[in-house]
């Protein structure tokens, strides 16, 4: 049964003034320990050694200096995973399944520093060089068959040790199937040697076993309100004029209409429908109709746009704006290396 805290019934306001390191939460006791645990029945199961520990901090990450997991903190309370999803529209990591994707590809991560396993040869004949400096913005390729398919964005493109982590996390996964399903990709290549060397490293002990937790949840002293300022700038939804004029034609302002549900009650009831139709018209690029979705359920739920008219051509409307934007994304945006 989980603790009960004083956050369970504090409204948004509160909350926003509280400071991260005054956040009476922990992993302990919660869902997240039994993800935790399932990483580390999965890791046993492998006969890999380590066991990357886990600390809450203001985002996921694998430090450079310990083989260790920063855990976000919201997702340690229910009502921080409904103050992040309504100030972000969303929770990274807040179901078991995308949680365990996460904890996956940071272990990755804390392998590399434990056994320095980015300083073989052939680990940077394949992946590349570890030591690259990180891009500020990627742009990748939807249609490439040389990197496997984890997180969403093509992340595996962006930098070596992202390639590593995902096709750790494909290799990692029980039941993924990686052999069948990246048979005829290029990508194999890089799965057969995360296979081979984890054999190699089976029952060996880490070389480096450092436990500490750089920028832990107590040593944040910024307020929830702070933070979600920040995180809205970094994440921003691309807001430019182009973009919601598309989207004020299509639905309908507050001032002019309070009839129908809102855009975004709209989107969220057809998502899949319309997804999947501009999906079959793009071919390869799903993940960018994805992208540029979402980005559109964040800019109507903004401007507050409402579903007025037969759902019928709203739906049909909507698959062609989206189509557009995709296209359009596909070819000119810079993507954030998150």
């Amino acid at each position: 049964m989980a603790r009960r805290t004083a956050l369970d019934n504090m409204s948004f306001d509160r909350l926003l003034a509280l400071r991260l390191c005054d956040l009476d939460v922990a992993i302990r006791g919660t869902w997240l320990e039994e993800c935790v645990e399932r990483l580390h029945d999965e890791l046993a199961a492998r006969n890999i050694v380590l066991r990357p520990h886990c600390w809450l901090s203001d985002e996921w990450f694998s430090p450079k200096e310990s083989p260790g997991i920063a855990i976000p903190f919201y997702l340690a309370h229910p009502r921080l995973m409904a103050l992040e999803r309504r100030e972000i529209y969303e929770v990274e990591g807040g179901s078991r399944t995308e949680c365990m994707k996460l904890l996956r590809h940071e272990t990755a991560h804390a392998i590399q520093v434990a056994y320095r396993v980015h300083q073989r040869p052939r680990w940077k004949e394949l992946f590349g060089r570890s030591g690259a400096a990180y891009p500020d913005y990627y742009r990748p390729n939807p249609a490439s068959r040389h990197y496997v398919q984890h997180l969403d964005g093509w992340y595996a493109q962006c930098h070596p040790d992202e390639d590593f982590a995902e096709t750790f996390a494909v290799w990692l996964a029980p039941r993924s199937g990686w052999r069948k399903r990246y048979a005829h990709w290029p990508a194999l290549e890089k799965l057969d040697y995360v296979d081979e060397l984890m054999g190699r490293l089976a029952g060996e002990r880490p070389r480096f076993r450092s436990r500490t937790q750089p920028h832990r949840l107590s040593t944040l002293r910024r307020t929830l309100r702070s933070y979600y300022d920040y995180k809205r700038e970094r994440y921003a939804v691309d807001g430019s004029e182009t973009f919601d004029r598309d989207l004020e034609r299509l639905f309908t302002h507050p001032d002019q209409s309070r009839a129908g549900e809102t855009a975004h009650a709209f989107l969220r009831r057809h998502r899949n429908e319309i997804r999947e139709l501009v999906a079959r018209w793009t071919g390869e690029y799903q993940f960018i109709v994805d992208h540029v979705l979402k980005q559109i359920m964040v800019r109507v739920r903004q401007l507050r746009l409402r579903a007025v008219g037969p759902r019928h051509r709203l739906k049909t409307e909507c698959a062609i704006l989206l189509a557009v934007h995709s296209v359009q994304a596909l070819r000119s945006r810079k993507w954030h290396a998150v």
